[in-house]
């Protein structure tokens, strides 16, 4: 694909039509059908003066390339972040935001009851994303942004009836300018929300919904999504990003398309400083800890713990069955994600 490109980039007819900032692998220069984030080039170390026209611009797509720093520092040496060049740089919609107030793993009576957490350095602020998608009317895309709180970028739509502004999730093929609309009787378009029973077999979903009407639960993260396989009269059987294999109600809703932002599995830190930042605390392993801390804690010299691996508390962490066997959506689940590990059947026969 790349070098029929090539060929086509040196004839002297679309040569001398490309302004200089332009190539082959922007999606202007092609058709509708391959105007898709794959064959799209993403723009880095954009000035913020630029950023605020590239990123309303008609059919810029929420793409983000890997940016890597000079060694000028120990923390930069390895550091590698998402460039943000086409999303907005500017603050949030004041009416979609609000306060969050961190807890640092605290629970209200001042006890830790997650381990590892700190009071984030940068402070946030919550963006309310409609998950439900419960209204049917067409609605423009103005501009993506960054969301802090989660990994993938989103969306600022504008309904096009009242100019009611809301965020969705937003997926890698949305453009800029680009037309959304929800229920039965919307096109099959990334960013398009419908029921799983008016979705074709094979497509890729994202933002589905566990029981109707409560709005979507899984597949929210960055680059993530998941296929129909088939559907029956009550249910449709999805494969999730692990790979598990599950039968989600016909009448869920779901989001047409892959997640952006796919480059976020990719990053490096740099630094342990950078976890702080997000209010991540250092992690001691328990072998290195004493006895009277941790069950693996003591011995001498380098030990290996003594024992199998576990937490502070005593509790297996690796092969340990911990679901419910009464669980109600047991029966739903035909293959779980970690069936091998457990040496479970590769289809649910009832012993789950």
């Amino acid at each position: 694909m790349r070098r029929a490109l090539d060929r086509l980039s040196s004839l002297p007819s679309l040569r001398s039509s490309l302004l200089p900032s332009q190539s082959l692998l922007r999606p202007s220069i092609f058709p509708p059908l391959l105007q898709s984030s794959r064959f799209a080039t993403a723009a880095i170390n954009v000035p913020r003066s630029k950023r605020f026209e590239l990123s309303v611009k008609e059919g810029t797509l929420p793409i983000a390339a890997l940016k890597k720093f000079n060694p000028v520092t120990p923390g930069t040496r390895h550091r590698i972040v998402i460039d943000k060049s086409q999303l907005w740089p500017g603050r949030s919609e004041p009416k979609l935001t609000k306060r969050i107030k961190s807890h640092a793993g605290r629970n209200h009576t001042g006890q830790i009851t997650i381990r590892g957490r700190c009071a984030p350095k940068h402070r946030r602020k919550y963006r309310i994303i409609d998950f439900k998608r419960s209204r049917t009317d067409p609605a423009i895309v103005q501009r993506f942004e960054y969301d802090p709180n989660r990994s993938t970028f989103i969306a600022l739509i504008k309904y096009e009836s009242d100019g009611e502004l809301s965020y969705i999730l937003a997926p890698r093929d949305l453009a800029v300018g680009a037309t959304v609309a929800s229920g039965d009787e919307a096109s099959f378009a990334p960013g398009n929300a419908m029921a799983l029973g008016s979705i074709p077999d094979g497509t890729e979903v994202h933002n589905i919904e566990m029981l109707p009407g409560k709005g979507g639960e899984i597949v929210r993260s960055a680059g993530a999504a998941a296929r129909i396989i088939s559907k029956d009269d009550k249910y449709a059987i999805l494969k999730l990003p692990s790979s598990e294999i599950r039968k989600m109600p016909i009448g869920c809703m779901a989001t047409i398309g892959v997640l952006s932002n796919d480059q976020w599995r990719n990053r490096r830190l740099g630094k342990a400083g950078a976890s702080w930042w997000v209010g991540r605390r250092p992690q001691v392993r328990g072998v290195a800890m004493n006895p009277v801390d941790h069950p693996m804690g003591g011995g001498e010299g380098k030990s290996s713990g003594g024992r199998v691996s576990c937490s502070p508390w005593g509790w297996y962490t690796k092969g340990l069955r911990t679901r419910n066997r009464k669980q109600f959506s047991s029966k739903l689940i035909l293959r779980r994600r970690n069936h091998e590990k457990l040496g479970l059947a590769s289809i649910n026969t009832g012993g789950w």
